[in-house]
Order: structure tokens, then sequence, then C-alpha cells
């Protein structure tokens, strides 16, 4: 069975320091369930098991056992190169992404080419109640949106997103921050206003004052928006 030559192989490829340090990182994964492969060897794999004419017997097998496993997943689906293909693939593994290793690695390359069919799909990924799908969402729109794709509806729909989810709340952190960086103009009123919450907002000031891409003088500025707390 291919599922279980894959699973032999990644033990084979197992780094156990690798593997404690991942313990670490990834609080919402089972420690049980990380072998501790390196990120060049699963993408190595991904590209063999994708050439695998029993390929969706893998892909088919959810939710994984491993950790690894659903990294090596994340890896082929983001070298589909057939849209259709690859957009149902996603569609069916999105729902059992719990962490945000998986979640922020798995970038279809197919969706450079297809940015319009991709906006199609992001909506209803940042209006699930999955957490790490709605984090895929949000990253998609600031992997493939803030640049000459950019529209102030779009971080309109991420400054609406509400979550007790930490790594929800990081993402859209993530997201404006990034925004600040590239179109600072449009993105600086939601942070004069306060458009996020309390956590967030100040997050977001955090990370951009750690960015090289913000200049001193914004962040001097953005510094003087951080909501003290009371």
């Amino acid at each position: 069975m291919l599922i279980e030559d894959i699973r032999t192989k990644l033990f084979e490829l197992q780094d156990s320091g690798y593997r404690d340090m991942q313990v670490k990182i990834l609080p919402t994964v089972e420690a049980d369930s990380i072998i501790g492969v390196r990120t060049p060897e699963l993408r190595k794999l991904a590209k063999s098991v994708a050439r695998e004419k029993a390929v969706s017997e893998f892909l088919n097998d959810l939710p994984h056992k491993y950790f690894d496993e659903d990294q090596l997943h994340a890896f082929i689906i983001s070298e589909m190169k057939d849209l259709d293909k690859c957009t149902a693939e996603l569609q069916k593994f999105l729902p059992y992404v719990n962490n945000w290793a998986t979640c922020d690695q798995m970038s279809p390359k197919i969706f450079k080419k297809h940015r319009a069919e991709l906006l199609e799909l992001i909506p209803d990924w940042i209006d699930s109640d999955k957490p790490y799908t709605i984090r895929f969402g949000i990253g998609m729109l600031m992997e493939h949106f803030l640049d000459e794709d950019f529209d102030l509806k779009y971080p309109e729909k991420v400054a609406s997103v509400r979550s007790e989810e930490y790594y929800v709340n990081m993402m859209i952190a993530w997201y404006f921050a990034t925004a600040l960086a590239k179109q600072y103009d449009d993105i600086i009123p939601f942070i004069e206003e306060r458009r996020l919450d309390t956590w967030t907002h100040n997050k977001t000031i955090q990370k951009s004052v750690e960015s090289y891409r913000i200049t001193l003088e914004q962040k001097t500025y953005l510094k003087t928006l951080k909501i003290k707390k009371q």
C-alpha cells in the first residue's frame, strides 16, 4: 500500500532533534503525531509521491495519522498544475488542517495564474467556522492581493473577522502589518480608526514596528496609535 510505503519513508527521514523543536512550536498538534521530517525532504518526497498512480489513495486517507503526512499532502497540492484538480483537493483537505505550519506552507502555485478563480473561493474560507480555513483565506489575500490587484474591499473583509482563536488573530495582524508595508496610505485608517480588536490592533503595530519594510517615520507614528491597557 502506498500509505504504508510513505510512512516507512517518513520514519527513515526522521530527525529527532528537529522533531523536538517542532513539538515545542506546534502546540495544536499531538506530539505523538510528529515524526520530525525536515521541510526540504518533505518537498522532495511530495514530488515523488505525486507521480505515483495511486497518489489518490494517500490524498483520500483523511484525516492523516501524522503531522508530517499533512505537510506532505499540503506540498502535493501546492505543486498541482491542474486548477480544477488542485481546487477540489484543497477544498477536501482544508477542514482537516489543524496547525499554522501546514496552513501557511500550503500555497498552490497554480493560483498565481488564476487569481480571479482564487478570489471566488476566498470569501467562503474567511467565513468558515474552522480557524485554519479562515487563516488560509486571509493568507491567500495577503499573498496575492496586496500589490497590483489590491482593492480596499479585501482589508475590509479581513477587518470584519472576529475570532477567539489565537492563530486567526495572528494572521489578521500579519495581514495588516504586511498591508501597511505595501499599501500604507490605504491601510493606516484601519489602525487610526481602531477597526481591529485591541489585541490584534496592538499586535499589528508590533509586527509593523519590527518590519524592515516600514519607514522610521511610519514606525514612530504607529507607536502613538497603540491602545494602552486600562
